[in-house]
C-alpha cells in the first residue's frame, strides 16, 4: 500500500532524502512536517478554524518558517499536489514513439492505481483521505483544486498535443485536452468518493482498473451516435 508520502512529493521533489546534504534534507523534512501538522489540525477542526500561527506553534517553528515554505495558508493544503499539475503534459512529452496520447495516459493512470496513488484517489491511508476531506469541506480549496486542472494542467496539456500535432490545429488540440483531463478528473473522483465511504483501496482496485479502461475507450473511440434517438 503507498503510504501518504504520495501527497508530498511535491515537497520533496522525488529526491531520496538520504542522499541529499544534511542542510538540503532537514529543509525538506521541515516542509513535511508542517504540510502534515497542518493537515492534522485542518482535519480535526476545519480548514478556517485553523490559524497560521497555530499551525506554526504546534510545529514549534515560527510564523515566519510557515511563509517560508508556504506562501498562503491554502498552499498548506494544496501545494504538494500542484507540483504535479504539469504531469498529464509530462507524460504526453515522453511517450514512446508510435504511442498515441490516449494511450499513454490510460497507462500511467493504470500503473498509478496500481500503486495506490493518492492522485488516483485509490488509497485509503487516513493522511490521505484527511486531505480529501479537507478538500471536499473547504469551497475555496475546492475552486482551487478545480481551477488547477481546468486552467493550469489543462492548459499544459493543451500545449504539448499542439506541439505534437503536425497538423497544429488548435481546436483540436484544446478539446483533447479537456476531454483526458475529464476523463482522470471523473476517475479520481470516484476512487475518492469510494475511498471516503470506507472502502479498502485493494478491494476497490479491479473495478477502478475497469472503469479506467472504459473512461479512456470513450475518448479513443469518441461518444459517436450516444445518447442519440433511436426508433
Amino acid at each position: 500500500m503507498a503510504s501518504p508520502s504520495g501527497f508530498e512529493r511535491g515537497l520533496d521533489h522525488g529526491f531520496d532524502l538520504d542522499a541529499l546534504p544534511l542542510r538540503e534534507r532537514k529543509k525538506i523534512q521541515t516542509g513535511i512536517r508542517l504540510w502534515r501538522t497542518a493537515v492534522a489540525l485542518f482535519a480535526e477542526r476545519g480548514f478556517d478554524q485553523v490559524s497560521v500561527a497555530e499551525i506554526a506553534a504546534a510545529a514549534d517553528v515560527s510564523k515566519m518558517t510557515v511563509f517560508n515554505y508556504f506562501p498562503t495558508k491554502e498552499d498548506l493544503v494544496m501545494g504538494p499536489m500542484e507540483q504535479h499539475l504539469d504531469e498529464p503534459a509530462r507524460v504526453v512529452r515522453e511517450r514512446a514513439p508510435g504511442t498515441s496520447a490516449v494511450a499513454a495516459l490510460r497507462e500511467q493512470f493504470l500503473t498509478a492505481l496500481g500503486e495506490f496513488d493518492p492522485a488516483t484517489g485509490l488509497n485509503d491511508d487516513p493522511v490521505v483521505l484527511d486531505v480529501v476531506r479537507v478538500i471536499h469541506r473547504t469551497p475555496a480549496l475546492l475552486m482551487r483544486a478545480t481551477a488547477g486542472f481546468d486552467q493550469k494542467a489543462q492548459t499544459l496539456l493543451a500545449a504539448e498535443l499542439l506541439a505534437q500535432d503536425p497538423a497544429h490545429d488548435e481546436l483540436t488540440a484544446r478539446v483533447a485536452a479537456a476531454q483526458l483531463l475529464a476523463a482522470r478528473l471523473t476517475l479520481t473522483g470516484e476512487n475518492q468518493r469510494r475511498m471516503l465511504t470506507g472502502e479498502r483501496a485493494e478491494d476497490a482496485l479491479p473495478a477502478a482498473l475497469d472503469a479506467t479502461h472504459r473512461a479512456f475507450a470513450l475518448v479513443e473511440r469518441g461518444l459517436g451516435d450516444y445518447c442519440a434517438d433511436t426508433p
